[in-house]
């Protein structure tokens, strides 16, 4: 059931059509952890940066990360803001032409497993046979595995619930699931706002790596607007780590989260924005073989074979 859930899923994404030349309209897929496009959408830096280039941004909200990549295949939008590490492997699965642009340096204790405090499970292991919230495809699926993995346990030993991250917490609250495996903001929040006990983190399981991704066909007909992008995704990491305070009042309100929840968020992401270089695609190739050994991927992949964005 797990196997064709995710196939039908992986069915969703057809190959993009590109016959026409990318517009001078840059269009931005982000999601709510996406910290540094949202912090350049919510100044506006982004659309000041582009402008010497005639290029115009519009942005395009996004429940997770997995439909953000289908849109970014089938041509609904150009760049892809930040996704975990395993969704850029259910898209090469199912065949997107999809250019690696940019990763953020490891975060491994800004996703988590969660359960209530008054919880008799203390360990992984006691997940065994229990009913756990986990978004499809999302990098919180991957840490599910690897932690269970860990403890001597595989995949279908527990019974996963998928669900979007509001779904995942309301279930969670309401005691419909005994655990939820989650991310920041999302993590912070249950955090700061409920009686909860981190089961486990990502350390020593999985390194949560976040990629930025374009459509092949715009990353080879606009370098030079890519460019941009990186640099003002590289500086904007770096504002966000050296002024915490400022950077959570400014990502409060969009986030609809209080600037304490948004600053504990932000101290466990590394926002280190850097190229992609095939070396360090490591970590991919597991995923990739943890998610096709449990059954979930539909063939074996080279995880790092995929095109990587350059300056020139």
């Amino acid at each position: 059931m797990q196997r064709r859930t995710l196939l039908s899923l992986l069915s969703l994404l057809p190959l993009a059509s590109w016959a026409q030349k990318p517009s001078s309209t840059l269009r931005i897929g982000y999601q709510k952890s996406s910290t540094l496009l949202t912090i350049l959408k919510v100044r506006g830096q982004l659309e000041q940066d582009l402008a010497p280039l005639g290029v115009k941004v519009t942005w395009h909200e996004f429940s997770s990360g997995l439909p953000l990549l289908e849109a970014l295949n089938v041509g609904g939008v150009d760049l892809s803001a930040d996704v975990a590490d395993t969704v850029p492997v259910f898209a090469q699965a199912a065949g997107a032409q999809l250019t690696y642009f940019a990763q953020e340096a490891p975060s491994p204790t800004a996703q988590a497993i969660v359960v209530r405090s008054d919880s008799p499970i203390t360990s992984v292991a006691d997940l065994k046979g229990k009913k756990v919230a986990v978004t499809k495809a999302a990098g919180s699926h991957y840490l599910l595995i690897s932690a269970l993995d860990k403890a001597g346990l595989r995949f279908k030993d527990i019974e996963p619930a998928y669900l979007t991250p509001a779904d995942g917490r309301a279930a969670f609250e309401r005691g419909s699931v005994a655990a939820w495996v989650t991310w920041d903001p999302y993590l912070a929040g249950v955090q700061n706002q409920s009686q909860v006990r981190i089961l486990a983190d990502g350390r020593n399981v999985a390194d949560y790596q976040r990629y930025y991704l374009a459509s092949t066909a715009y990353a080879e007909a606009r370098p030079d607007v890519l460019a941009v992008v990186f640099e003002s995704l590289r500086k904007t990491g770096k504002w966000v780590k050296q002024s915490p305070r400022e950077a959570a009042e400014l990502l409060a309100p969009a986030w609809g989260l209080d600037a304490k929840t948004v600053e504990l968020a932000n101290s466990r992401r590394s926002y280190d924005v850097r190229l992609v270089v095939k070396e360090a695609l490591g970590e991919q190739q597991r995923i990739a073989d943890a998610f096709y050994g449990e059954g979930l991927l539909p063939r074996k992949l080279d995880a790092t074979a995929v095109p990587l964005w350059r300056v020139r």
